[in-house]
């Protein structure tokens, strides 16, 4: 079954989006049009109908839930900030053949850091270390 495309997000989408993983990074759970007007509003100088219709865009987009509390909503998002970029990652490299996919990972890495690479190799060995672990 094919999954629709990861949405791309516009730099105040991204704002919102992380003021909301913030806050859930917090404890503090989901925000309010409101709470998300009294930080991103106020540093930005944006209306509250701005950050009202921005959030109802993330909902329609599916990178936000919402859920109905009183009169308000309560925003959350879907998906930690590692699972939307590691699904937007596979969007890009999913539709293309294994020879494609392996040049434009090879490419990506060649420009990348020496601590990025270190971070890579990291990263392949916990997965390997998970993926060799009896299952519990």
């Amino acid at each position: 079954m094919a999954t629709d495309p990861t949405p791309r997000l516009g730099e105040l989408e991204r704002a919102v989006m992380e003021h909301l993983w913030t806050r859930t990074g917090n404890g503090d759970g989901p925000a309010t049009v409101r709470e998300v007007h009294d930080v991103v509003g106020a540093e930005r100088d944006l209306a509250y109908t701005t950050l009202m219709t921005v959030l109802d865009r993330l909902t329609r987009k599916g990178v936000v839930e919402r859920e109905r509390d009183g009169r308000a909503w309560r925003y959350a998002p879907v998906g930690s900030r590692e699972q939307l970029t590691a699904r937007t990652l596979r969007d890009a490299l999913g539709g293309l053949a294994a020879d494609d996919r392996r040049a434009a990972m090879v490419h990506f890495l060649d420009e990348a850091s020496a601590d990025e690479i270190a971070d890579l190799r990291a990263a392949l060995a916990a997965l390997e270390a998970r993926r060799d672990a009896p299952p519990a």
